[in-house]
């Protein structure tokens, strides 16, 4: 055997390439945003099985891939695998964070309401808040507007023991809605009805724009019908109120959880429960 004191060669190896990363593990967790590369659909994962996981895209198109390698998490590969089983001892969550109360029946309703404005507010809390709600007996109502909301309140007469909260949109300085808030607080029944409001212009806002698959909402002139606007500018139908009623359902499909919504919604709506449910 002849001793080559020079070691090997280094040119007779491929020294130019880097060293290949490991590829990281991820468990495939509900709303988790992955893309698959052989086909660049990119989706939240809603349904994980043994072998394979369901991607939801923006558009509600659904697809099912094999687990395992060839997907990416922010531009970078990851094998995604089934979620560790939960450990019995890990209470379970409701979609607004609140601890799951198990077999629980819904309580008989208070006599305290709590008033949205439209149909898309009423279905966006029960989405959210209606396990909640169920238990803490909290009936939402929606009023199609505000603009009679004293003589609304004035025919529900809140007193103690019926209360009233109102979740208001657009509730920004100067605007028609801050506007009817303060007369309404002014009145006889100021003592027991709240009004709290968010400052979107209508409550689609309240979704995070990232659960679409934008970075942010479109800017609508004043002049244009604002979801009208949304919809044209999202490239959707919105022809008639039924284009708008399927656009909601899109948007609001991609709610699952309080984490899917922005902060200024949710502090409100917690704040209405509490006002109605404690005396």
């Amino acid at each position: 055997m002849t001793y080559d004191r020079y070691g090997t060669d280094v040119l007779a190896t491929n020294w130019r390439s880097p060293k290949a990363k490991p590829v990281p593990t991820q468990e495939a967790t509900r709303d988790l945003v992955v893309e698959e590369v052989a086909t660049g659909f990119c989706g939240a994962v809603i349904r994980i099985e043994r072998q394979t996981v369901e991607l939801e895209d923006r558009h509600g198109k659904t697809r099912v891939f094999p687990l395992g390698a060839g997907f990416l998490i922010d531009g970078e590969p990851v094998i995604l695998t089934v979620p560790a089983t939960r450990g019995a001892d890990t209470p379970a969550r409701t979609a607004s964070g609140s601890l799951a109360v198990a077999d629980a029946k819904a309580r008989v309703a208070r006599a305290s309401r709590i008033f949205v404005e439209g149909r898309h507010d009423a279905e966006l809390v029960e989405r959210v808040w209606g396990d909640d709600l169920r238990i803490e007996g909290v009936v939402v109502e929606y009023l199609e507007g505000i603009d009679d909301l004293d003589a609304i309140i004035a025919d529900f007469s809140p007193g103690p023991g019926r209360k009233v909260g109102v979740l208001v949109d657009h509730l920004v300085a100067g605007s028609k809605e801050s506007r009817i808030a303060e007369q309404v607080a002014r009145g006889p029944y100021g003592g027991s009805v709240l009004v709290v409001g968010h400052p979107y212009v209508d409550v689609w806002q309240s979704v995070k724009p990232a659960r679409l698959g934008l970075t942010e909402w479109p800017t609508i002139p004043r002049t244009v019908s604002w979801k009208h606007g949304i919809c044209d500018a999202l490239g959707w139908p919105h022809a008639d109120q039924a284009d708008i009623a399927r656009a909601w359902k899109r948007i609001l499909g991609t709610v699952r959880s309080y984490a899917d919504l922005e902060p200024e919604l949710l502090g409100r709506v917690e704040q209405l429960i509490d006002f109605v449910t404690v005396d």
